[in-house]
Formats: structure tokens, C-alpha cells, sequence
């Protein structure tokens, strides 16, 4: 069995199934057992509740201390080599483009008056070589490091941050795609719209090629905006919706899939149309060849749905419903 701490507000058991972290003086606590089994698919690191906040919810600390460590093993390390040189060999077209990394976060807690509560995020660089490589090696395992410290224990892997969004159209229904059988990463599976912010899309190629504003106000101001650019991207490419008909941009937290140690950027998006011109406007979205189909359900029916969602998607979920029942509250 588990403890974690827990917001609390109403039926909050029914909704958690991993650890959170939390700022003390969000609110008040309560400690809630948590069978192993019900923690297996997911781990909630970051869960924001001030959703109203007129400051920025989230920054960024940009630095190459955020960066992957190398393992002691050379075998391990040399084998990051191996299985990428084994698919491109299989498919030509395959790009190590740059990505971030997530290297853990530290929970910024305001005053209660003038200052609010936010998230500061810390960012590395990494490529989706060393991913394949690592996160996605069949040993992948064996880059973990025993630890309690969640950027301790995944020093070691590529963990790229990817982002997703729980988005609610005007008739309060959620959108939801089912992939391709043809994408590399759980095929047919559910998933919310999303992807990965990109450091090349604000100028970032390196740490070298920004040496001069690594860890300045500057670099981190921009690399925070591409998370929430990043994001709207993601939706309008893969839902076919006009970026002028998203707004509410909300940073709800992190959640990390167990396998592979994959972890993702959740945000709650709304969206001014109505599900039946999404439906429309799906069919000639831009990035539409990832998904087989577009669901509009409500949030009955979608938790049905989760069982068939990888793991980091489930844990979006979570963050969703917390969201809602904080705001029940507040």
C-alpha cells in the first residue's frame, strides 16, 4: 500500500489512484491509502488548483542541469545507438528532432495575498533518438534509479515532455481521437489532442546556440509561451478547429505514464463550437491521418473510455476531474 496526500474536497477517493504532490498551503490535506494495483498505469507529479489566477500559472527553468545524465553501463548507454540505427534502417523518413525534457518541477507557493501559487518547471533538452533509445528500449527499466525522487529515478531516461488537452466544447461535450493502427506508440488506442512543445519553434536548437540566455528571465519567458502555444497547435492540427475558436488555455498539471516513464503536460482548453462543426472540421484537419476517428462524449461516457487510453492519458484524466470538482468548490 501507498499514502499520498489529497486535496480535500468531496468523493476526492473516487478520483485518485496515484500519488500527487502539493503546495502546503493549497488547501487542506487528507491521507489516503493507495493499493498498488491502482497506481500501476500512471503517477500524478503536478496538480495546479489555482485556476483563476490572474498571474501566470506555470514557468519555466531552462538549463542544461536539466539534461539526461549518462549511465554508468556502457552496454545500456551503447544500445540507445543500436536500436536507433535498427529504425532508421527501417524507416527512412525518421527525424531525431529536439524536444524538451522534463527534469522535475519545484511547487512555488504565494503568500495568499499578492503572490499566487504556481508551478516552475524544469526544462532540459533531449531528441527522439535518445528517446527511442531509452524511454521506449525494451530495457527500458534498467535506466531507473531507485529513488523517491521522481527526477532521480528517470535521470537517466530521455523523458521528452509531451502536452495534451482536455478539450470542452460549447454543448459541454469532451473531445477524444482514436488513433491510427499505423502510429508507432499505442495504436487505436483513445487519447486526448496533443503532442510535444517545440524548442525549435522559439529559436532553440541547443544549449550552445542560446548559451548567452540559458537560465535568463528571457529564455524562460519563452519557453514557458511555448507550452501553452504549443498546445493550441496541437488542437487545431490534429481537430481541424481555428485557433480563434480555443480560449480558457488552462495548465491543469502533469501526469507520468508507469511504462516507459512518459510524462505529459495537461491543459483544459474551451472551445466556442459545438461538437457536430468539430466533427465537420475533423475531417479535413491537418494532422487528421494520426487519428481514425473523432468522439464528442460526455464525462460519463468518457470514463468509460479511459481503460482503452495509455496510461499518462488516464492520469489527464484525473487532473480533469480534480479541475471540476475544485471548481465546485471554489
Amino acid at each position: 500500500m501507498f499514502y499520498t496526500h489529497l486535496r480535500s474536497f468531496s468523493e476526492v477517493c473516487k478520483y485518485m489512484f496515484a500519488p500527487i504532490r502539493f503546495c502546503e498551503n493549497f488547501h487542506q490535506t487528507l491521507c489516503v491509502r493507495v493499493p498498488f494495483q491502482w497506481r500501476r498505469h500512471w503517477l500524478l507529479l503536478v496538480f495546479l488548483s489555482s485556476f483563476f489566477s490572474r498571474a501566470p500559472q506555470v514557468s519555466v527553468a531552462f538549463d542544461v542541469a536539466y539534461d539526461r545524465l549518462l549511465h554508468q553501463d556502457i552496454e545500456l548507454e551503447n544500445s540507445i545507438s543500436e536500436i536507433w540505427d535498427q529504425k532508421v534502417q527501417d524507416n527512412k523518413s525518421l527525424y531525431n528532432g529536439t524536444k524538451f525534457r522534463y527534469g522535475g518541477h519545484n511547487l512555488l507557493c504565494g503568500d495568499g495575498s499578492n503572490q499566487d501559487s504556481h508551478v516552475c518547471l524544469h526544462l532540459g533538452l533531449t531528441d527522439y533518438r535518445t528517446f527511442m533509445g531509452t524511454n521506449l528500449n525494451p530495457q527500458w527499466e534498467k535506466f531507473l534509479v531507485p529513488s523517491e525522487d521522481d527526477s532521480i529515478r528517470c535521470q537517466h531516461t530521455s523523458s521528452p515532455l509531451g502536452n495534451g488537452a482536455i478539450v470542452e466544447t460549447s454543448d459541454r461535450k469532451l473531445i477524444v481521437l482514436q488513433r491510427s493502427t499505423n502510429v508507432g506508440e499505442f495504436p487505436g488506442h483513445y487519447v486526448f489532442p496533443g503532442g510535444h512543445p517545440e524548442p525549435q519553434e522559439i529559436g532553440i536548437t541547443s544549449h550552445q546556440y542560446g548559451k548567452d540566455l540559458t537560465g535568463s528571465e528571457l529564455i524562460n519567458k519563452k519557453v514557458s509561451q511555448e507550452m501553452f502555444d504549443s498546445i493550441i497547435r496541437e488542437v487545431v492540427e490534429e481537430i481541424g478547429v481555428p485557433a480563434s475558436t480555443l480560449c480558457n488555455t488552462v495548465f491543469i498539471g502533469i501526469s507520468r505514464r508507469e511504462l516507459n516513464v512518459r510524462p505529459t503536460a495537461f491543459f483544459s482548453i474551451k472551445c466556442s463550437l459545438e461538437s457536430k462543426e468539430i466533427q465537420q472540421l475533423y475531417l479535413s484537419a491537418q494532422d487528421g491521418y494520426e487519428s481514425t476517428q473523432l468522439y464528442a462524449v460526455s464525462l460519463s461516457e468518457l470514463e468509460n473510455m479511459t481503460s482503452k487510453m495509455p496510461g499518462c492519458h488516464q492520469g489527464g484524466f484525473a487532473l480533469y476531474k480534480l479541475m471540476v470538482e475544485s471548481l465546485k468548490n471554489t
